[in-house]
């Protein structure tokens, strides 16, 4: 197994920094369902729609007492009673008692636990009523969990490289000049990411895929994320969105733009708040890999995520347990959530040290990983957040490097049965090496797919293991990872 990495530890220096094995090409999605009891994945569409009617009803039920508190506070016979002073003070803290908890129970928008059907019917007007676009969500989302972890299709969440931010890589450098912020400033950005990150993402697909272009949206159907066919869905994504928002504007006439802001539109905030720490704290961490195609394969980009103590009984309360058993989620999306906590438990067991797991307070995750979690390097097909020092917390192991090349300015030698072949140094030793070593190289390639390149490899350079030919032991000196 490869070393546990704690997602809590701070970024160490470059000589004693901890070496990450990813998990083996070889294991199959097929493999760690068979160790999950299959009547966890059993979906029951009444018990989905009473978490729905749950949820809404919580929504209404808040709603009418907050009409009915709002008046009773401001009434003259509770003014005299409790003391002017009074009064305002329990008008304002039931009022904020009403957002923390209205912006808890918003971010539900239904279960999944329901045929595609019905799913669509309640997920639509759900999300509608929040002024998410579903079908564009939904399409998105979709790719989100088919390309979890891979830097060229993933779909939220996406690191900054070092050229993007304009980083330098060579030369003494001083990240203070690039990522340095005031405490006050980044708190300001801090809060401005979490309330509006998520509209700002659906509107010009902030923190999305890389590489689209400009004005990507998941509000324009003519959008490169979005096939022909598909263009239709995210029309009917974008009327809903329309008539939520004419709802609100007429509403504004009735109870006023202060009433809308205080009975819908701060929790919608905090909602958006609720959301963007979910969604980003599941899939940004120091310790956590993300891939570029040569690595990546769907297991590894499914366990490079973690389950997060998100707010106690709260988070799992109100969000559906989705915090606190994230993984399951990106391995087995479709699983009714009701079941991810005992489910978690048998794919805990079949991940063994690939499992990651915090238990760090959330307000304070956002903050350190705010600092902690700045870029990714441009080259690496395994790579990790590097800090605002420029440092990271754990490195890929070497054989996961780039590339292996053999430098042949020393004497290259090798054995096979009772042969010797040595490669003297002169100009062509470097060619001659590599047309000499070609086949290694590809068994090596293939052993690297099938059980690791750190399992073949020995110390000091030594390739072990059967390769299909009797008696072979080649000793390859003078390796330089580049």
């Amino acid at each position: 197994m490869p070393p546990s990495t704690s997602l809590t530890d701070k970024p160490c220096t470059e000589e004693r920094i901890p070496e990450f094995y990813p998990m083996s090409r070889d294991v199959k999605m097929s493999n760690i369902r068979a160790t999950i009891p299959s009547h966890l994945f059993v979906r029951n569409t009444a018990t989905g729609l009473s978490y729905v009617a749950r949820d809404v009803g919580m929504a209404g039920a808040a709603i009418a007492i907050a009409l009915c508190m709002d008046s009773l506070l401001k009434s003259e016979t509770i003014v005299e009673l409790l003391h002017p002073a009074a009064a305002w003070t329990a008008r304002w803290t039931f009022w904020m008692v009403y957002w923390w908890f209205q912006g808890l129970i918003l971010p539900a928008s239904g279960s999944s636990d329901m045929s595609k059907m019905i799913c669509d019917v309640v997920g639509f007007i759900m999300h509608t009523a929040t002024l998410a676009p579903y079908y564009s969500w939904k399409i998105t989302h979709h790719h989100h969990h088919m390309y979890h972890g891979l830097m060229e299709r993933d779909e939220s969440w996406i690191p900054m490289t070092r050229s993007e931010l304009k980083i330098p890589s060579e030369g003494h450098i001083e990240y203070s000049d690039y990522l340095d912020d005031t405490p006050i400033y980044a708190l300001f950005r801090l809060v401005r990411r979490q309330l509006l990150g998520i509209p700002a993402y659906f509107l010009v697909n902030v923190s999305g895929r890389s590489g689209l272009p400009g004005w990507t949206s998941h509000l324009n159907p003519l959008s490169v994320m979005f096939t022909v066919g598909q263009r239709k869905l995210i029309i009917m994504s974008d009327i809903g969105i329309m008539a939520m928002l004419l709802l609100l504007y007429w509403s504004c006439s009735i109870w006023g733009g202060v009433g809308i802001a205080k009975y819908y539109a701060v929790p919608w905030l905090l909602m958006n708040h609720w959301l963007a720490a979910i969604t980003y704290l599941h899939h940004t961490d120091p310790a956590l890999p993300h891939y570029r195609r040569p690595e990546w394969t769907f297991p590894r980009g499914a366990v490079a995520t973690l389950d997060r103590d998100f707010l106690g009984w709260m988070g799992r309360f109100f969000f559906h347990d989705i915090s606190h058993f994230h993984v399951i989620h990106h391995f087995f999306p479709k699983m009714p959530f009701y079941h991810a906590a005992e489910a978690t438990q048998y794919l805990k067991r079949a991940l063994g040290d690939h499992y990651h797991h915090s238990d760090k307070p959330v307000l304070k995750a956002l903050w350190d990983n705010y600092f902690d979690c700045q870029f990714v390097e441009d080259t690496g097909d395994i790579i990790f957040y590097r800090d605002v020092k420029g440092r990271a917390v754990i490195k890929p192991a070497e054989q996961y490097n780039p590339s292996v090349l053999i430098y042949a300015a020393s004497t290259c030698y090798v054995f096979m049965s009772e042969e010797l072949l040595v490669i003297y140094s002169r100009p062509t030793c470097t060619i001659n090496a590599m047309i000499i070593f070609a086949p290694i190289f590809q068994q090596l390639q293939h052993l690297r797919q099938s059980i690791g390149v750190h399992e073949a490899l020995g110390e000091r350079g030594h390739l072990t293991g059967d390769l299909s030919v009797p008696q072979r032991l080649i000793n390859v000196t003078s390796l330089a990872m580049i």
